[in-house]
């Protein structure tokens, strides 16, 4: 009887958290189950449309604005049916509040924050979140920000612990323009763009004749 085939190895897409300036790891998100679908938008900066010169018609002023949007599963009934001590006594609270801690600044950063201000010892700033990376497979890992985030608990424990959920998650691709050229993030960014064009460059080109056409009139 032969063995069956080796079954792949199945990639799974998530969120990895650099220190901004040193790109040391800070954390590994890997999502549960990949989305079904993930949906990316582009907003492009061109200047054609908006001054009436023809001059600029075709020109660009930097990269486009890239949005990414996809829905995320979490579910723990396997690990309660396999009696896992997290998931039977905190369900998937755990994994849900390191997602919404994408969009907090931490306690001990506003802490300090309320502190220098109630001494006036200098101009309070937004606090300083680490660089999160979209990565989705070897091809595609890009620096991003979190612009929403929205969670629907579907199925509670007996102690009110969501034990399924769905995550609305949005993110904004953030370019040179964003970042700087010399930043660690931006070089990340440039990173992505050139593997754009290394996998452009490896699609097949078509042909007039698919189009009707024996050439540009």
């Amino acid at each position: 009887m032969t063995a069956p085939p080796i079954a792949p190895r199945l990639l799974r897409g998530g969120l990895v958290l650099v220190d901004a300036d040193s790109g040391a790891l800070q954390r590994i998100i890997a999502l549960q189950y990949n989305p079904d679908t993930l949906t990316r938008s582009f907003q492009v900066k061109g200047t054609g449309t908006e001054g009436g010169d023809r001059s600029e018609a075709l020109r660009l002023k930097g990269p486009a604005v890239e949005t990414l949007k996809l829905e995320v599963e979490l579910d723990a009934t396997d690990r309660l049916a396999a009696a896992d001590r997290q998931a039977t006594r905190l369900g998937l609270q755990p994994e849900l509040a390191t997602l919404e801690l994408l969009v907090h600044p931490t306690s001990r950063q506003l802490a300090a924050n309320a502190v220098l201000a109630t001494r006036g010892e200098l101009e309070i700033v937004p606090t300083r979140t680490p660089l999160a990376l979209f990565v989705w497979g070897p091809n595609r890992v890009a620096p991003v920000r979190v612009t929403d985030l929205s969670i629907t608990e579907e199925a509670f424990d007996v102690a009110l612990n969501p034990i399924r959920a769905k995550v609305s998650l949005g993110l904004r691709v953030l370019s040179v323009d964003d970042l700087g050229f010399t930043t660690r993030g931006g070089g990340l960014f440039m990173s992505y763009l050139s593997r754009k064009e290394q996998l452009s460059a490896s699609a097949r080109a078509g042909t007039f004749a698919v189009l009707g056409i024996t050439g540009v009139p």
